[in-house]
């Protein structure tokens, strides 16, 4: 933008300087070529005059007494019935300006001055003027420089600070610049900023609210699931159903303890490397009972023995809700199916029904979109958890439909976090 500020100030002023520059040109060398031409006549008419007052005074009319009269850059030829033609000066080579008068006795007088002076005089007036445009020219682009200067800084300055607000730091600058327009853009940043600010708050306070509110009846259910397993000895159906709901609880618990660390510091991470094959194990084992009550099975296929990057509880949380919504909305046999793309690992969860509607399409991931009378916030939590640890949760087809999550299999290293002083 500075450049092109700078470009359009200086094509002003060019255009300005040609127009003004050529009529003024034009003007002072006919005033220039007039002046001379008045002159060399003015000259000839006092010389007629010199003649003819010599003419009635008797006297001689000779060079001797006439070469004063004309400048010395100037020729000159005086005609007179009855004397010998007179010439003063040198005759001047190339073209010329010429004036012929004649006076009352017949005497004619011809006075020539060399063009090259005129010349000479309008070479000189066209470079005052081309140093004065180049003056302007030069102011000009001073003038450009600190203007574009004055708005480009306070245009990068806000572009920071809108950047700054998309990167979650909603601190506002105060910073004004001096020009109402970029001020009101200031202005409108800086209240955005504390809304911002006040609407991340409420939101870190209502996750931490609510995920130590849940840690006391989910400590006090784990206490009361440990006692059954304990006291269950006789009854094994009991105890390996216990075992299983304990299995739920601590993984709930996890996922909990997740977003209460995520409420106190969004930017703190807890992903490490696991065995995928453990967690979908247990959710095919956990799933299979329910499978089972609807006619329907649950299988894996694919690559074992892989390896990924996250946190396995929110890991088991995203299979978890791609399992439910094929058992709600699916048919047929639900399949996890694992494979290997690039630094990669991915889970597809497929089923034989009817997929995704055709008017929904990836807004399936939106909040608040369902088809079916659901709540919208399964596959919209299901991918927040996904791209917390970096991985991403995608569907990568409509009808049959196919759920995909994307894992990384190498631990990054977490960025260096800024400090901000304020």
């Amino acid at each position: 933008m500075r450049r092109r500020l700078i470009s359009s100030t200086l094509a002003v002023v060019l255009v300005v300087i040609a127009v003004f520059g050529i009529s003024l040109v034009i003007v002072e060398t006919r005033t220039i070529e007039n002046s001379a031409r008045e002159s060399v006549d003015s000259e000839a008419v006092r010389l007629v005059g010199i003649v003819e007052n010599r003419i009635l005074a008797g006297e001689s009319i000779d060079a001797k007494g006439l070469d004063r009269q004309i400048a010395e850059d100037r020729y000159a030829v005086v005609q007179v019935p009855g004397h010998p033609e007179v010439t003063l000066g040198t005759r001047p080579k190339g073209r010329v300006i010429s004036s012929r008068q004649a006076g009352g006795h017949d005497e004619k007088v011809l006075v020539e001055e060399a063009r090259s002076k005129v010349s000479q005089e309008i070479g000189r007036t066209l470079l005052v003027i081309l140093a004065v445009a180049l003056l302007a020219v030069l102011a000009a682009v001073i003038l450009a420089v600190l203007q574009a200067r004055r708005l480009v800084s306070p245009l990068t300055d806000l572009a920071e600070t809108a950047e700054r607000l998309g990167s979650g730091d909603p601190r506002p600058r105060h910073r004004r610049y001096g020009v109402p327009e970029l001020d009101r853009i200031a202005d409108v940043l800086d209240a955005s900023a504390d809304r911002i600010g006040r609407m991340l708050t409420a939101e870190r306070r209502l996750a931490a609210d609510a995920s130590h509110q849940l840690r006391t009846p989910l400590t006090a259910l784990s206490m009361r699931l440990e006692e059954i397993v304990a006291t269950a000895d006789d009854q094994e159906t009991v105890a390996e159903e216990a075992t299983i709901a304990l299995g739920q609880v601590e993984r709930l618990t996890d996922v909990v303890q997740r977003l209460l660390t995520n409420a106190r510091d969004p930017r703190s991470g807890s992903a490490v490397d696991f065995d995928l094959d453990d967690v979908i194990k247990q959710q095919v084992e956990e799933w299979r009972p329910a499978y089972q009550n609807e006619n329907r099975s649950i299988v894996r296929s694919g690559t074992r023995d892989l390896r990924a990057v996250g946190t396995p509880g929110a890991v088991a949380q995203v299979l978890a809700t791609l399992i439910e919504n094929s058992l709600m909305h699916g048919a047929g046999t639900v399949t996890l199916h694992t494979r290997v793309t690039g630094n990669q690992a991915v889970v597809e969860v497929t089923d034989d029904g009817q997929g995704v509607p055709p008017d929904l399409g990836a807004r399936v991931f939106e909040r608040t979109v369902s088809g079916r009378n659901s709540t919208g916030l399964g596959l919209a939590v299901a991918r927040d958890l996904a791209e917390a640890d970096g991985g991403r949760l995608e569907l990568l087809q409509q009808r049959p439909p196919v759920f995909a999550l994307f894992l990384s299999r190498e631990i990054v290293p977490p960025a260096p976090r800024e400090e901000f002083v304020g």
